[in-house]
């Protein structure tokens, strides 16, 4: 057994004070709301966001497209989740045409009342064009929409891109936390980022 450490951050926003202005997608991008009918293309989405990727050595499921299956369901069914922070990123050639599904996220209201975004991912060859501010701003919209005060979220430290994007979106580190993750079958850890 390979037992390893890693650091998380845990980062919050003031949905109150802070100002939140909602960052338009990206041309040819388009955000598809929660439905159902969907959790099974948000699963898919967030295995190609996270499989290679430094958090599916921290958390296995999101390197096993069954493992994202069965935390989306999980998610769905929280009594504290989100629809109206709960999005997806669709490529579109036509307005109207989907191309492809390339980003996820999905947020949920805690016990405490606060907001917290689960697994923020957008696929490798969409990163880089602002996707990630975008579907962030989504979710952080859709928590307000409901009147949380708060919202959070962890971030791997070696995740520096990811933990870039929070910081310019308004989000400030509260706590430094440590997963252990048995990494025995992994050869070589990702570096990369899933924004």
């Amino acid at each position: 057994m390979g037992l390893r450490y890693f650091k998380r951050f845990r980062m919050e926003i003031d949905l109150v004070a802070g100002e939140i202005t909602r960052q338009p997608m990206p041309a040819e991008y388009c955000l598809v709301p929660w439905d159902s009918s969907l959790i099974r293309v948000h699963a898919e989405t967030k295995y190609e966001s996270f499989r290679g990727e430094i958090d599916a050595n921290v958390f296995p499921c999101l390197g096993d497209l069954e493992g994202c299956q069965r935390l989306m369901r999980e998610i769905a069914n929280k009594d504290g989740f989100l629809p109206e922070a709960t999005w997806l990123v669709a490529h579109c050639q036509e307005p109207g045409e989907t191309v492809e599904y390339c980003g996820t996220v999905q947020g949920i209201c805690d016990r405490s009342g606060v907001g917290a975004i689960q697994n923020l991912g957008i696929t490798p060859p969409h990163r880089g064009r602002g996707i990630g501010r975008s579907l962030l701003s989504a979710a952080l919209a859709g928590f307000r929409a409901v009147g949380l005060p708060r919202a959070f979220l962890e971030v791997t430290a070696q995740n520096v891109g990811a933990i870039r994007l929070y910081q310019r979106m308004g989000f400030g580190s509260v706590r430094t936390v440590y997963k252990a993750a048995d990494i025995s079958s992994v050869n070589t850890l990702a570096q990369g980022s899933v924004y």
